[in-house]
C-alpha cells in the first residue's frame, strides 16, 4: 500500500462510508424488505431472519441492536482524521470547539425537531432521541479526542463502564432496591423518570435516557480507537488483523461480563457497549480489508451512496412521503406478482430513498451538520 499515514490521511476511507451505508440500509428500508422474505416463503432461515430484524424487548441481542451503536461506533472512527485535519490545516482550539459545539447542536435539533418540537406540545413531547444522543456522544467525544491521546482514551472506556457496572447494581432504586435490572426497577429508568420531562420511550425511561449516555459516549471512544489504529504506519493487512482480534476480544469479554451484567441495549449496559463494539471491529475489518487493503470496491457503490448522505435520508423520511411514492409507481405491479407480494413495497420504498440519495451523490450535494 505505501506510506500508509500519506495514503489513509489524505484520501477518504471508503470501507467507512461503505460500513456507514451498509449500517443505514437497514434504516431505511433493507430491514423492511428483508423481515419480509418471511411472508413470502416461510422457512427456518426467513423466520430467524425476521427474528434477527426486530429488538428484544429487554434483554438479549439481535442484529437489530447492532444498528445504533454500529453508527455511534462509526462516527468514533472518523474523529481521529477529522479532527487532526483541521488541526494541520491550521484550525485553532476555538474554532475546533465551535465547530464541535456548531455539530452538536445542529444534531440535537433536528432530533428535537423530528420529535414534533415545532408542534409546541412540550408537555407530552418526547425530548430524548436517537440524533439528541449522537449530538451529544459526538460532542464529548470530540473534546475527549482533542484534549487526549489513545491509551487515555481507552483508560476512559474502562473507568466509564466498571462506573456504570457498580451504580447500576449497588444504587438503590426506591421500592425496587439496589442491583435490580428490570424496566421498571433498574436505575436508569428511575433517573430518566426523575428528570426527563414529556414522554418517556419504553414508559419507565428511555432508550435514549440520561445515564445511559455516558456508556453511549464509549462507543464512539471505541470507535476512535480504531480511527488510530487505523492512521497507524502499520501495513493494511495488520490493520486489518488487529481490528479483527480487537473485535473478538472485545466480544468474548462483553459476553463472559453479560453474565453478571446483561446485554440489553435499552439501557447501554457495560456489557451491551462491548459485544456490539467488537461486532462493529469485525465488520470494520472485514469492510477495510476487502475495500480498502484489496482494493474491491466496486461492489460496495450501492453503500457508498447511502454513506455519503446518512443524516439527510434519517431526517428527511420522517417528512417525505416515501411510502406514497413507492405505491404510486409498484402497488399495481404489488397486485399482481402473487407470492412475492410483500416484497414489492418495502423494495419501492427502499429503492425511491436510494435514488434520491444517488442524486444528491450524483451532483456532489453532501449535506454536513
Amino acid at each position: 500500500m505505501g506510506n500508509d499515514r500519506q495514503d489513509l490521511v489524505g484520501r477518504r476511507l471508503v470501507s467507512v462510508d461503505a460500513l456507514r451505508g451498509f449500517d443505514m440500509f437497514w434504516i431505511i428500508g433493507g430491514g423492511t424488505l428483508f423481515a419480509n422474505l418471511a411472508k413470502v416463503y416461510s422457512h427456518p432461515v426467513t423466520d430467524t431472519i425476521q427474528q434477527q430484524l426486530h429488538h428484544v424487548k429487554w434483554d438479549g441481542f439481535h442484529f437489530e441492536d447492532l444498528i445504533f451503536p454500529l453508527f455511534l461506533f462509526i462516527v468514533g472512527v472518523v474523529l481521529p482524521f477529522s479532527i487532526t485535519r483541521r488541526v494541520e490545516r491550521g484550525q485553532s482550539r476555538s474554532a475546533l470547539y465551535l465547530h464541535i459545539l456548531k455539530r452538536s447542536v445542529v444534531l440535537i435539533l433536528l432530533g428535537l425537531i423530528m420529535n414534533g418540537l415545532l408542534r409546541f406540545d412540550w408537555a407530552q413531547m418526547r425530548w430524548p432521541g436517537v440524533l439528541q444522543r449522537i449530538g451529544l456522544c459526538y460532542f464529548f467525544a470530540a473534546i475527549i479526542v482533542m484534549h487526549t491521546k489513545w491509551r487515555t482514551q481507552a483508560i476512559i472506556i474502562a473507568v466509564v463502564l466498571i462506573l456504570y457496572w457498580i451504580a447500576m447494581m449497588l444504587i438503590p432504586v426506591p421500592n425496587f432496591g439496589a442491583g435490580n435490572l428490570t424496566m421498571e426497577g433498574c436505575l436508569s429508568s428511575y433517573i430518566d423518570q426523575q428528570l426527563i420531562p414529556g414522554e418517556l420511550y419504553y414508559g419507565y425511561g428511555d432508550n435514549e435516557g440520561l445515564i445511559s449516555t455516558l456508556p453511549a459516549i464509549c462507543t464512539v471512544l471505541l470507535g476512535t480507537l480504531a480511527g488510530h489504529w487505523l492512521r497507524s504506519m502499520q501495513s493494511g493487512n495488520r490493520k486489518a488483523a488487529g481490528l479483527a482480534i480487537a473485535g473478538v476480544v472485545s466480544l468474548l469479554v462483553g459476553s463472559l461480563w453479560g453474565m453478571v451484567f446483561p446485554v440489553i441495549k435499552i439501557i447501554w449496559t457495560s456489557s451491551y457497549v462491548l459485544v456490539a463494539g467488537g461486532l462493529s471491529l469485525l465488520l470494520l475489518a472485514l469492510f477495510y480489508w476487502i475495500i480498502d487493503v484489496k482494493g474491491y470496491n466496486k461492489w460496495a457503490f450501492f453503500f457508498i451512496v447511502i454513506g455519503m448522505n446518512p443524516i439527510t435520508i434519517y431526517f428527511l423520511q420522517g417528512f417525505v412521503d416515501f411510502d406514497g411514492i413507492a405505491k404510486f409507481f409498484f402497488l399495481g405491479v404489488a397486485g399482481h406478482v402473487g407470492l412475492f407480494g410483500p416484497l414489492i413495497l418495502p423494495f419501492g420504498v427502499l429503492l425511491a430513498k436510494w435514488l434520491f440519495l444517488w442524486f444528491l451523490y450524483r451532483h456532489r450535494i453532501f449535506f454536513k451538520v
